[in-house]
């Protein structure tokens, strides 16, 4: 089987499952790298071929956990799913070393919103916090997701390809509703539309708002678009939010994801007591 046969079924195989752009990409990149640094015929493909290239990825190109775990789903896709060859039983995906973010504090929010340069930016920084949207996500809202009434939106196929709800703020509608109107001059169907009224605007681009508002702020915290929904998610946290609540709002599949949070609330770890304090 030919290097292009191969890049071309995963691609199909992956189109078929629904998956996103995103993820074909990356299944065929690391599967591309792999057959050039192994320079055998894929139904030829041991466990220690898997072995070597991963290796080569850890010692020569210093990957990290996160980026190892992603070129190991992206092989075992190919060769498991597949060619059906069973030569991952004794490959492991690295640990996970989770650190804790520095989630800026509400006030810190606020300073961060009341610094925006346009009425845009400041619906964009305000949507990502007070909904705890993916920014891939929000970058995709169409007009008619939003039920201003209802203080709700419907996105429609997240992560995971699923419709989920998500709650608007009451400080926000008055700014989205001036933003909207300003808008609809030029009949996009995206609530952020870029340069091209017709498509979205870019996730990148949504991550340089961010990060320039957050240099023109001062605040010294590195602010980046997922943190905007980490402080979501603390805040929820901290204000005594249940947390199974926060789970769907958050679209996690698994309840210990959510659990992470109960790490970084300050605010519920400054109740605690020291047992030298109890009398």
């Amino acid at each position: 089987m030919q290097k292009e046969e191969v890049l071309k079924k995963i691609e199909v195989e992956l189109k078929i499952q629904g998956k996103s752009l995103r993820t074909v990409s990356s299944y065929v990149f690391y599967n591309t790298k792999f057959l050039e640094f192994i320079q055998k015929d894929p139904e030829s493909i041991t466990t220690d071929d898997i072995k070597l290239f991963l290796s080569h990825l850890i010692s020569d190109k210093n990957y990290d956990t996160s980026t190892m775990s992603l070129a190991i789903s992206s092989l075992k896709f190919f060769y498991e799913a597949i060619l059906k060859k069973p030569i991952f039983t004794d490959i492991k995906n690295p640990r996970k070393y989770r650190s804790i973010p520095d989630i800026p504090t509400k006030d810190e929010i606020k300073h961060l919103i009341d610094s925006s340069e346009s009425l845009k930016d400041k619906v964009i920084i305000s949507l990502l916090y007070s909904s705890g949207l993916r920014v891939s996500e929000c970058v995709n809202l169409k007009l008619n997701d939003l039920n201003i009434e209802e203080k709700t939106g419907l996105l429609k196929k997240g992560k995971g390809k699923k419709d989920r709800f998500f709650i608007l703020s009451d400080i926000l509608i008055p700014d989205l509703k001036s933003y909207i109107e300003l808008i609809k001059i030029n009949n996009s169907i995206f609530l952020f539309p870029g340069r091209n009224p017709h498509q979205p605007l870019t996730a990148r681009a949504v991550q340089l708002i961010v990060t320039k508002t957050a240099q023109k702020s001062g605040l010294k915290k590195h602010m980046h678009c997922h943190l905007l929904r980490h402080a979501f998610a603390t805040h929820l946290l901290e204000s005594g939010t249940d947390i199974r609540l926060i789970q769907e709002l958050l679209a996690h599949s698994n309840l210990q994801t959510t659990q992470f949070y109960t790490t970084v609330t300050r605010t519920q770890l400054k109740r605690v007591k020291s047992p030298l304090d109890i009398v």
